[in-house]
């Protein structure tokens, strides 16, 4: 007896042990090697398994995506799990494997995740299930799992297992093409976070996209029209452009001191952009840029927002090559072609830090915009918006615009809050000058340093270009603060 002869002769007694001693017990409706036995019409270890795997951020979208494929026409697809003590850590191979071999997976629920897809909605996604589907006749078994800290698996994986080769890749190709169609990010504003595994990004934070008019926006004369036109009017003029040649791809930073009213100008421009998908990164989240660069360009057009780039400038953390994060963030900006609808923002506090970068790294940056300190007329402007229903005397707005020189547009927000607190403490109806007097004195006595310097108002004591101006991260409605987005 040869070689082959002894081959045959073993796998044909594995079979034989397999079906009479291991699958004895086996209750035949349960049976999973049976089950993908009859669906495929051929034992499933014979044929071969395509495989695909995906960010873990992108479950609810590979989810959806392969129920769109099956439910389209000419298609069908059962949905099964998998019963046993271990199976979650297991792919389709080793699924196969196992039931074939000894019986020691059945037929089982699916599990589910929830996941969001909106700031107000999930959706239940398959964590691990198996797809018994067919294409104009031709069987396909899919296995879907999801991410699983247990296993230490962070990302998505699908398993495609049919005799034809080139039909596993056509599904995968098919779900490729939902996804992107499909999208649950495109149009939405969303902000990363840390993977529970450790590496990667974690499951994006949905926040509903603010609503703000221009009267709710308080810049020196023209400092908002500059800032519009360079974000929002080249996406509302991108095929003119277009067919001038020109780039759509722009870069747009906003410097100045905390509390001046730079996030509250990314909120306006969100606002003005309503088509746009939206992606925040801030902190240590920047380190994902590559990441938030491929989402925007494939769901362009789409708006990156960087905010505090300063506290990056020197980083050299989860750089490779040893250079500032920062270089990496404007490399990967770069990196996108000019003819993608791409708007960067970048906001700092810290100007003089950021410089140096930048300019080792010309034209990522098309314009800088400083937000300045409100002047007399930015001050009393910003009285009217926080105050309004309010009803203070003309006297006493006109007297807390002198005293409030110096201070920022979240000191003016401030200071009209804690005057209808003041008037609630006395459950008045109406607000007083008294008021208002009260919570300004409060507001700007030795006991209230903190709050200032957190409200962003610059210490006069400090040297300038030092950072003691004001705390770094002092600037209010941040980003990562649920009141941004208020």
């Amino acid at each position: 007896m040869d070689n082959t002869e002894i081959a045959e002769f073993g796998k044909l007694f594995r079979q034989f042990l397999d079906q009479v001693v291991h699958r004895e017990h086996v209750d035949p409706a349960r049976s999973l090697d049976l089950r993908l036995r009859d669906h495929l019409g051929q034992p499933p270890e014979e044929a071969p398994i395509v495989k695909a795997s995906y960010p873990a951020y992108d479950h609810a979208n590979v989810h959806l995506a392969v129920e769109r494929w099956f439910t389209e026409p000419g298609r069908s697809h059962e949905l099964i799990g998998v019963a046993s003590e271990s199976y979650r850590g297991d792919s389709l191979a080793e699924i196969v494997e196992a039931t074939q071999r000894y019986g020691r997976h059945a037929v089982g629920a699916v599990d589910y995740a929830y996941l969001p897809i909106s700031t107000d909605e999930e959706l239940a996604c398959v964590a691990f299930g198996i797809y018994l589907g067919t294409d104009d006749g031709v069987p396909y078994v899919v296995l879907l799992r999801g991410p699983d800290e247990e296993y230490g698996r962070n990302k998505v994986e699908l398993d495609v297992l049919t005799a034809d080769r080139d039909a596993a890749k056509r599904l995968l190709a098919g779900v490729d093409r939902l996804i992107h169609e499909h999208n649950v990010f495109r149009g939405k504003v969303l902000s990363f976070q840390s993977s529970p595994f450790g590496d990667g990004i974690g499951p994006f934070r949905f926040h509903p996209r603010p609503a703000l008019a221009a009267t709710d926006i308080v810049l020196p004369d023209g400092l908002l029209a500059r800032v519009e036109r360079q974000v929002v009017g080249v996406a509302r003029r991108r095929e003119r452009l277009r067919a001038h040649g020109q780039h759509l791809r722009r870069g747009l930073l906003l410097y100045g001191p905390p509390g001046t009213g730079k996030t509250h100008s990314v909120r306006y421009l969100l606002s003005q952009l309503p088509e746009f998908t939206v992606v925040v990164l801030s902190g240590t989240s920047i380190q994902h840029v590559a990441d938030a660069c491929s989402l925007a360009r494939h769901l362009q057009p789409a708006l990156v927002v960087l905010e505090d780039c300063d506290l990056i400038a020197e980083s050299r953390d989860f750089v490779d090559d040893g250079q500032p994060l920062l270089f990496q963030v404007l490399n990967e900006m770069d990196g996108l072609g000019d003819d993608v609808d791409v708007a960067f923002l970048l906001t700092t506090n810290r100007a003089d830090v950021l410089e140096p970068a930048l300019a080792q790294r010309p034209g990522r940056v098309d314009m800088a915009v400083e937000i300045p300190l409100p002047d007399t007329e930015g001050r009393r402007r910003l009285l009217d918006l926080y105050g309004a229903g309010l009803g203070l005397p003309e006297a006493a707005l006109a007297d807390a615009v002198a005293r409030t020189a110096g201070t920022t547009a979240s000191f003016a927000k401030e200071l009209m809050r804690r005057t209808a607190l003041f008037t609630a403490e006395r459950e008045a109806a109406t607000v007083t000058a008294t008021d208002l007097s009260a919570a300004l004195d409060e507001l700007l006595s030795d006991q209230d340093a903190l709050t200032r310097r957190l409200l962003g108002v610059p210490d006069p004591h400090a040297t300038p270009g030092t950072g003691a101006e004001a705390l770094p991260d002092g600037e209010a409605d941040e980003f990562d603060d649920d009141r941004f987005l208020e």
